[in-house]
């Protein structure tokens, strides 16, 4: 970036290098709040509406009132994405219970939430992973019982995303009881030889992904039939094609899971369809 880079705090845009968050934040102490990403194209919020949603779901989740409203949300990404020169690349929203003494019941009421929002420069329509495919491991799923919050308390993620780096491949899928749960940052998929598109359907024990969500839409205009139901690495294995979503890889084709080959090999015709549908609605701010 050419201008300094620029952050939002709690009511003020800073530069980075001066925002400051004090240490008896909650997030902090007790990864005791919220977050979410949109991701920006053409210099617009992609889903953001969806993302937002959610987050203003999480943080009723965990009884953190909502800070702003939704077009005060917009207004805030929208300037910082501006003031940062991001034409392509991601926002990041954080929302903690705020900064008191440290103690795991909650804070008087009254406590001022953080507020804390910043932008990435990342590539994310023309990543050069899609037109290879993504090589996935799977891990055990170490995670809480409250998978469907966006809680900053990501620690069983950060340990299978290292596994997955330290394997030299793009992902992990996490596995429980011998069926995917979801990704370390992204929701799973296999297409069937018989053309079905299946993904795990939504409850407690996942994050109700919002590319997903776009995906399920755009499932019959690809020639997908659907099935939201568990499925076992045994079957991913012997699918078709596979992928995974998420605000930053969009619609990423996966080849290969544990060293072994998904389908050809390379990403399938379902999944490149799918990538370029999303991204057509991504491009169009639907």
């Amino acid at each position: 970036m050419s201008n300094p880079r620029i952050v939002y705090l709690n009511g003020d845009f800073l530069p980075f290098d001066e925002a400051r968050v004090p240490i008896m934040d909650r997030g902090f102490l007790f990864a005791d709040g919220i977050y979410e990403v949109s991701a920006i194209l053409d210099g617009r919020l992609v889903d953001n509406e969806a993302h937002l949603a959610r987050l203003d779901r999480s943080l009723g989740e965990i009884d953190i009132a909502n800070p702003h409203t939704l077009g005060e949300w917009v207004a805030l990404q929208t300037e910082l994405v501006a003031r940062n020169g991001v034409a392509e690349g991601l926002v990041y929203m954080q929302v903690t219970r705020g900064v008191f003494e440290r103690d795991f019941a909650y804070p008087p009421a009254g406590t001022r939430p953080t507020v804390m929002m910043f932008t990435q420069e990342k590539t994310v329509a023309a990543n050069p992973l899609a037109a290879k495919g993504a090589r996935v491991i799977t891990v055990p799923d170490l995670r809480w019982k409250r998978r469907d919050i966006k809680s900053v308390a990501l620690l069983a993620q950060v340990l299978a995303k290292q596994q997955a780096a330290a394997a030299g491949v793009a992902e992990a899928w996490m596995v429980e009881d011998d069926a995917v749960t979801e990704g370390s940052s992204s929701t799973a998929f296999i297409v069937t030889a018989g053309g079905t598109l299946v993904t795990r359907p939504l409850s407690t024990a996942l994050l109700p992904g919002i590319t997903r969500q776009a995906v399920l839409r755009l499932a019959a205009e690809a020639g997908l039939a659907l099935e939201e139901r568990l499925f076992s690495v045994a079957e991913a294995l012997a699918a078709q094609e596979a992928f995974y979503t998420s605000a930053s890889a969009f619609v990423m084709p996966v080849v290969e899971l544990d060293g072994k080959t998904i389908g050809t090999g390379v990403p399938g015709p379902h999944t490149r369809r799918l990538r370029e549908l999303y991204l057509e609605l991504a491009r169009a701010g639907t």
